[in-house]
């Protein structure tokens, strides 16, 4: 894993000024770096029986590919609405600034079939919250529920199903003396300073979550 973190490219000022963004594309184009990654994920299923991988769009799509080939098990996409061609099946989950859809095909998973569900980031955890209870309700034989990354601090575990089983590759747990926001994009996360009082904030489309601690506050931004 450490070699993986050493691959985090760290930009400045992006996406705003002050930020120091986490870039996850370097690890991704780097050969080693995406085969420890798979090698790593499959290793903790090797004798689980996975038969389907369900990835969530879109960044569960990379790890969960590469998983499902390593296990020598089917890839299931869960998408946004609107995406899947054939018949549907969908689950609502709330957000901070509304609610949002995920869906699946209804034929993806059958009751032979022991599935992992995998994304990226572990933040706050309600569209993985959403994808399980999807995947639940076509009745496989056991579920599991993984991700590359864990941001411990936003609790996002507290958010999952208490049956299910949860594993993380890596878990981040931030700390600093003044105030930190983490921001989380479609490829990185950033961190930056700031000791200004926020209680709501939107970028663009990017909505946010507070969680306030003693001394800090931590800013996860996820995009629609």
């Amino acid at each position: 894993m450490e070699y993986i973190k050493s691959k985090i490219r760290d930009v400045k000022d992006f996406p705003t000024k002050g930020v120091l963004f986490k870039d996850l594309t370097t690890v991704f184009k780097d050969p080693r770096a995406l085969h420890v990654i798979g090698w790593d994920l499959s290793q903790l299923y090797r004798d689980k029986g996975i038969t389907k991988v369900v990835g969530i769009e879109s960044r569960g799509f990379i790890g969960g590919s590469i998983l499902a080939f390593e296990l020598g098990a089917g890839f299931v996409p869960a998408r946004k609405p609107g995406k899947l061609p054939a018949d549907t099946i969908r689950a609502e989950y709330k957000k901070e600034y509304g609610t949002d859809v995920i869906e699946m095909h209804r034929d993806a998973i059958g009751p032979d079939d022991v599935v992992v569900l995998h994304d990226d980031v572990l933040a706050t955890g309600g569209t993985m919250a959403a994808a399980y209870e999807l995947v639940k309700s076509m009745n496989p034989k056991k579920v599991y529920i993984n991700f590359i990354i864990e941001l411990s601090a936003l609790n996002g575990r507290a958010a999952l199903p208490a049956d299910a089983e949860v594993t993380s590759l890596i878990v981040y747990c931030f700390a600093c003396d003044a105030d930190m926001a983490i921001i989380f994009r479609p490829v990185g996360i950033a961190c930056a300073l700031g000791g200004a009082n926020v209680t709501s904030l939107l970028i663009g489309r990017l909505p946010a979550v507070f969680s306030r601690g003693a001394s800090k506050l931590i800013i996860l931004f996820r995009t629609e």
